[in-house]
């Protein structure tokens, strides 16, 4: 029997809790601010979607083959956090008001090497919804719904980011070691 409320409980502790998407969103839009930072936030969202796609469509493939896949995605992903990290932790001291920054294709291409959401999907899916579900609409429906809800957690987040402008920016250069940090703790829990 489907469980709602464990399936929901868990994709929204998943989704806002903190990994790479949330902690660029919240970064980006500490220094671009909300309404200019939010192309990355849909970036992410049509990323999140087509992979939360791929992953009902594939994942019983995934599922027979994710041993011998894990290993790779899991130090590619991890080598993407750190570089992310040296990234986070290298840029400037000073938050200062840009008219670039991470854009829609960034927030799409980074959902193919983000570990925590391939993951995220593989597993809503195979352990809530395809033990119950198995019209491809529906299934079509249940990622989609990950998607979404993987969306609003970055919004929360870069929303958070642009309301603390002011103060990350005073204090911008422990706020991009703590950015920084959380990274490299999101890179060393895969291994855990």
């Amino acid at each position: 029997m489907f469980h709602p409320a464990s399936f929901l409980a868990y994709i929204f502790v998943t989704a806002f809790t903190p990994g790479p998407n949330t902690i660029l969103s919240m970064s980006n839009a500490g220094r671009l601010g909300f309404r200019r930072s939010f192309p990355f936030n849909l970036g992410i969202w049509a990323g999140f979607s087509v992979l939360m796609l791929l992953c009902g469509a594939f994942c019983g493939a995934l599922y027979t083959f994710l041993p011998r896949i894990r290993p790779f995605m899991l130090v590619l992903g991890a080598a993407y956090m750190l570089w992310l990290a040296w990234r986070t932790l290298c840029s400037s001291s000073r938050i200062e008001e840009r008219k670039g920054g991470a854009g829609f294709l960034d927030g799409m291409l980074l959902q193919f090497v983000n570990v925590k959401v391939i993951i995220y999907g593989v597993t809503s899916l195979s352990a809530y919804v395809l033990p119950y579900f198995r019209q491809p609409l529906v299934v079509a429906g249940f990622a989609l719904l990950l998607a979404f809800v993987g969306f609003l957690g970055t919004v929360c987040w870069a929303l958070f980011g642009s309301l603390f402008h002011r103060l990350f920016s005073e204090h911008a250069r422990v706020v991009n070691l703590v950015m920084a940090l959380l990274l490299v703790c999101c890179a060393v829990s895969l291994f855990l």
